[in-house]
């Protein structure tokens, strides 16, 4: 049975992928990062599954609806090449509500295990925040802080790596499962 299992790279998207645009509800305010796509392209040909776990609160808070956010995703996906993310986890809560899908709560990435067939033992988390290292870790994933969103300092980070981008994030991941 443990072969049919997956390795997996969860993603944060706002700040990881993309640029933090605060509340990003509109396919116009989607700016990719340099390299993403590359990157990506090189973590799948190594067969990782991608999946992205975002918190999108301002769905919650009443700043955007979910059509808005999943007019956001496929500007995401589009932007990235289609087909590239295997699937993407989003959570409206908003903070301080009981939740267990929020991150830093594990949940989302618990749903994908499931869903998806994957060996949390094998998989890592990328994202720029340390609600994502918290996460990850609660989930029992490796993690990566990358230093590409709104607070990149990173010198308390409990990440077991610290990567200037998603790019440098992926050459860990790479040089780590050779």
């Amino acid at each position: 049975m443990a072969n049919e299992l997956s390795a997996a790279v969860f993603i944060d998207r706002d700040g990881t992928i993309i640029e933090d645009a605060d509340y990003c509800s509109h396919p116009k305010q989607v700016k990719v990062f340099p390299g993403v796509p590359q990157a990506l392209r090189r973590l799948k040909s190594k067969r990782f599954k991608l999946i992205i776990i975002t918190n999108q609160s301002g769905i919650g808070r009443g700043f955007f609806t979910v059509d808005e956010y999943r007019s956001v995703e496929s500007e995401v996906s589009r932007q990235l090449g289609h087909g590239l993310i295997d699937a993407t986890y989003f959570c409206p809560d908003v903070p301080g509500q009981h939740s267990s899908h929020r991150k830093p709560s594990p949940g989302m990435i618990l749903q994908a295990k499931r869903e998806h067939q994957i060996d949390l033992a094998r998989s890592f988390f990328i994202g720029d925040k340390e609600i994502d290292v918290e996460c990850g870790r609660n989930a029992g994933v490796r993690t990566i802080r990358v230093q590409t969103g709104l607070d990149c300092d990173v010198s308390c980070s409990t990440a077991n790596w610290v990567a200037e981008d998603l790019p440098a994030a992926t050459k860990i991941i790479l040089n780590l499962t050779q």
